[in-house]
């Protein structure tokens, strides 16, 4: 398994590494506590060597950064939102199989 590609985001740098990105960026908006976000966990880190240089693949912990979840609204977790060209172009929420997600991305790069 592929590790160390998934970048560690922050509501003080999301805009520089994600809106301002010049490539497509999948955020997990996750929760130390949440079950089903350890569940998803290996899927983002293996999607996130397969995608590297393609794709930023970050995750944003909920409870450390509440100001970014809240601006775009994360009810439940994980919830995967997908960006390009700095909008938000698709969401999906709960444990999602690697194919769903690489589908999304797919069509995130097309």
């Amino acid at each position: 398994m592929a590790g160390g590609k998934v970048v560690t985001v922050s509501d003080d740098e999301f805009d520089r590494s994600i809106l301002q990105s010049d490539k497509p960026a999948v955020i997990d908006f996750w929760a130390e506590w949440c079950q089903p976000c350890k569940m998803l966990a290996p899927t983002v880190e293996e999607l996130a060597g397969e995608y590297d240089g393609k794709v930023v693949v970050g995750k944003l912990n909920v409870d450390d950064n509440p100001q970014t979840a809240t601006k775009y609204g994360i009810r439940g977790i994980p919830t995967l939102l997908f960006f390009k060209d700095g909008q938000v172009v698709q969401q999906l929420v709960g444990v999602k199989s690697k194919a769903e997600i690489q589908k999304v991305i797919d069509e995130t790069l097309a």
